[in-house]
């Protein structure tokens, strides 16, 4: 998952020497892993070394002070040197662009404004007003392996626009643009900067059309308001996603709006009636609640076994992405690899989001973040992992004796934070490219661990978990260690996702099944 990320965020690039993304950002965790991720990768010697180390001061001042957008101007230069590009006024100057508009899901038969704006103020002297030229693209998709990423096609020339400032951060520059004409579904809004014909800048935005959805979103609202109370999050998601992803909380990535909005209209229709038709479900699907603490519905999605009808319980395999992904990680991910072996060793897996892409999964038994929203957000990120928990033994008969909990990366980190902060709970752990804390196992020594990661791990250093396995050793807990060698930050995934679920298999708490459908 995180490589396809990565690989749709370079095609999106090569637009630009670098460009400006979506309204909501990129969260600054993972420009930070990105940059780290390179730099280990690049291994910088001599001038670029000195270059970097440099940089890196000044990364650790901006972060000390809290500006955010100088932060993501040094993070991008520093990306352009590891990938050996001159970091140029130019590149500085494209990289302070970004879009802003008050919707990404767009309603084509209504008005459209959009914003062309700076987070910061580049080095580039301009003695003159410039001017914009806007288009819609399709959608880039990731390039192949090796290949330079192309240019997408242009959908539809929105025009050319005189007298854009020189400083858009006090001047920003509105577009009123017309979509009427575009059909339906995702496009690419690239807007190029020109001084004297030549592109000097450009901003994109990833936006999604759809005609008549506020229509469709007010008829949703009130499918909602008839349906049993058991799936009203479930019709409301989509109205609740969009407005959150409109006002710039989430990326547009986390938001599908034709398979959700189809979705959502699914489980209206079959609610009619008063019935409840996501009760005992089986297979791959999502459900959705309202977090209180954050008034938001969230989504988590589901594997369960064709074998359940609730005549027995069946163990629990709690799942958590890494940072940038979603609930989707482990279903559509790692070569796809769990939910087959859910379904023929017969687990029940969930898989939350975390609140946010990068929550973190909170704190565990360290200190909170300094910073009020941040922790917010990993407070959040908790809350939504041990609510998914909750639901999901109320709505099935889990077996309290079988309940499991993994992850990859921020989620192999997250594992080793929940799990000495609620050590009740899990039956064994597998914790894949994490790092923790080695003075928590002791709340865990009697919890089995299965722990793999790979020697060449560009993002989390293999020093992480070899910390963490020595005390294991130390505390005589049961484990298994699978160091891959040469396995880098995500190929070791897939391939050890069965060895996980073995071990799984054979250990289980003491204790007696007590969730109930």
């Amino acid at each position: 998952m995180k490589r396809r990320v990565i690989a749709v965020v370079a095609a999106l690039c090569a637009l630009a020497p670098v460009s400006a993304f979506p309204q909501a950002l990129t969260s600054l965790a993972s420009v930070r892993v990105g940059y780290t991720t390179r730099k280990n990768t690049v291994k910088p010697q001599g001038e670029l070394k000195a270059q970097i180390d440099a940089l890196d001061a000044q990364i650790a001042e901006a972060a000390r002070l809290g500006r955010s957008g100088d932060l993501r101007r040094l993070y991008a230069k520093g990306v352009a040197l590891l990938n050996g590009r001159p970091w140029t006024d130019a590149a500085d100057y494209s990289a302070s662009l970004v879009l802003r508009t008050p919707r990404v899901v767009v309603d084509s038969a209504k008005p459209w404004t959009v914003r062309l704006e700076q987070i910061y103020a580049p080095s580039l002297a301009l003695q003159t007003a410039v001017s914009a030229h806007a288009t819609l693209r399709n959608r880039p998709a990731p390039a192949p392996p090796n290949q330079p990423a192309q240019e997408p096609p242009v959908v539809k020339d929105l025009g050319t626009f005189e007298g854009v400032a020189r400083d858009l951060r006090e001047s920003p520059f509105f577009f009123d643009l017309d979509l009427g004409a575009v059909a339906d579904g995702p496009y690419l809004l690239a807007v190029d900067v020109v001084n004297q014909s030549e592109r000097i800048g450009t901003a994109l935005l990833p936006i999604a059309v759809r005609k008549g959805v506020d229509d469709l979103a007010a008829r949703l609202e009130a499918d909602a308001r008839r349906a049993p109370e058991s799936v009203r999050a479930d019709i409301r998601f989509p109205v609740d996603r969009m407005k959150n992803v409109n006002r710039g909380r989430l990326e547009l990535r986390t938001f599908d709006p034709d398979r959700d909005l189809a979705a959502a209209e699914a489980i209206a229709a079959a609610a009619k009636g008063g019935k409840d038709p996501l009760a005992g479900k089986t297979g791959d699907f999502k459900r959705h609640y309202l977090l209180d603490a954050a008034q938001e519905i969230i989504p988590y999605r589901m594997y369960v076994p064709t074998s359940y009808n609730g005549s027995k319980a069946y163990p629990l395999i709690v799942a958590l992405h890494g940072l940038g992904g979603t609930e989707d990680a482990f279903f559509d991910g790692y070569n796809k690899a769990l939910p087959p072996l859910a379904e023929s060793h017969g687990y029940i897996v969930a898989a939350p989001l975390g609140y946010r892409v990068d929550g973190s999964y909170g704190w565990g038994l360290g200190t909170p973040p300094a910073d009020p929203a941040t922790r917010r957000t990993q407070e959040l990120s908790e809350q939504d992992v041990m609510q998914v928990l909750q639901r999901v033994r109320q709505q099935y008969k889990i077996d309290d004796a079988r309940i499991y909990l993994m992850g990859h990366s921020m989620g192999g980190i997250g594992t080793w934070k929940l799990a000495p902060k609620y050590p009740e709970v899990w039956a064994a752990i597998a914790p894949f490219s994490g790092n923790g804390a080695p003075d928590t196992l002791e709340k865990i020594r009697s919890v089995p661990e299965i722990v793999v990661h790979g020697d060449a791990d560009p993002t989390v250093n293999v020093s992480g978990s070899r910390a963490m396995v020595a005390k294991l050793k130390e505390l005589g807990t049961e484990h298994k260690y699978i160091e891959v060698p040469g396995g880098l930050h995500s190929d070791v995934v897939a391939p050890n996702i069965a060895a996980a679920i073995e071990f799984f298999d054979a250990h289980r708490k003491p204790v007696r099944s007590t969730s109930q459908q």
